[in-house]
């Protein structure tokens, strides 16, 4: 499987390895017997999601999609934590201009990621607050560490969801589960996750999510990938629908609520204290 040039730079092959000669916050290999592809998100120290890994993850899952993947598995180069979510330095004071960039990115991603037409598995081999959370939530499938967290926490930083994030969430664990974990901003345990159904499987390492993930996704080998697409699309795609109707409404509510002066506010204490954290 060729992928394109997504990073703006000539991309090379190593195996089943592709990569960028520059620095990149992605990093994919194909495997070569059953065509699944693994994508390892490497944006040190936490995978926060920016700008720049929005449009990166992008526009790998555009080329699987063109490219007719077999299958993607989306986990972390780094065992600690999957995605600590939306990077905060993009909201806090924000260039205006960047901002909308980047919720448009945001869109986007989940747009391709939620819609995909391929099977997809989210190996949670970190903790997984907010965003990191949304992205597992687009895949079919998610496996899960021990002793890791996870959970859509925004009403804690005072941000709240949009809808569209609220209904990966619903779609998955019903609206009263929901409910009780947007409202407080609930981060699960991994055995909790488990028992709502927000994960599938508890594992003990990477190794053994990775034979878990390709075994979700062997189960539809002898499937047809346009039923099974279809299938998937009937299934989702009238929560894509509605936030494709709205995706500019969306747009403006995002960049009017992070400038509220409440919210930046709350947003600079929350970056504060991580300082503190990070100096004890």
């Amino acid at each position: 499987m060729a992928l394109r040039n997504v990073f703006k730079t000539n991309m090379v092959k190593s195996g089943t390895r592709y990569f960028s000669q520059e620095a990149s916050f992605v990093s994919v290999t194909v495997n070569d017997k059953n065509g699944v592809a693994t994508l390892e998100m490497q944006r040190p120290p936490v995978n926060g999601i920016n700008y720049e890994l929005l449009s990166q993850l992008s526009s790998t899952l555009t080329d699987l999609e063109k490219n007719k993947s077999r299958g993607l598995i989306l986990t972390s180069k780094n065992d600690g934590v999957f995605s600590a979510g939306l990077d905060i330095l993009d909201i806090y004071k924000p260039d205006q201009e960047r901002i909308k960039l980047f919720w448009t990115a945001l869109q986007d991603t989940w747009i391709k990621l939620y819609g995909s037409s391929y099977p997809t598995v989210a190996l949670i081999n970190g903790h997984s607050p907010a965003g990191g959370c949304l992205l597992a939530l687009c895949c079919e499938y998610r496996v899960m560490f021990k002793n890791r967290t996870i959970g859509l926490n925004e009403t804690q930083l005072g941000i709240v969801a949009p809808k569209w994030v609220i209904d990966s969430l619903k779609n998955v664990v019903g609206t009263r589960k929901a409910e009780l974990a947007l409202t407080a901003g609930v981060m699960y345990t991994t055995e909790e996750a488990l028992n709502i159904g927000l994960i599938d499987e508890i594992i003990e390492n990477k190794t053994e999510g990775m034979a878990r993930s390709e075994a979700f996704i062997s189960r539809f080998a002898k499937i047809s990938p346009i039923a099974r697409g279809l299938s998937k699309k009937y299934v989702r795609g009238n929560t894509i629908e509605d936030m494709v109707k709205n995706r500019k409404e969306d747009l403006d509510n995002f960049v009017m609520f992070a400038n509220l002066p409440a919210v930046q506010e709350g947003l600079g204490l929350y970056i504060q204290s991580l300082k503190k954290k990070s100096k004890a």
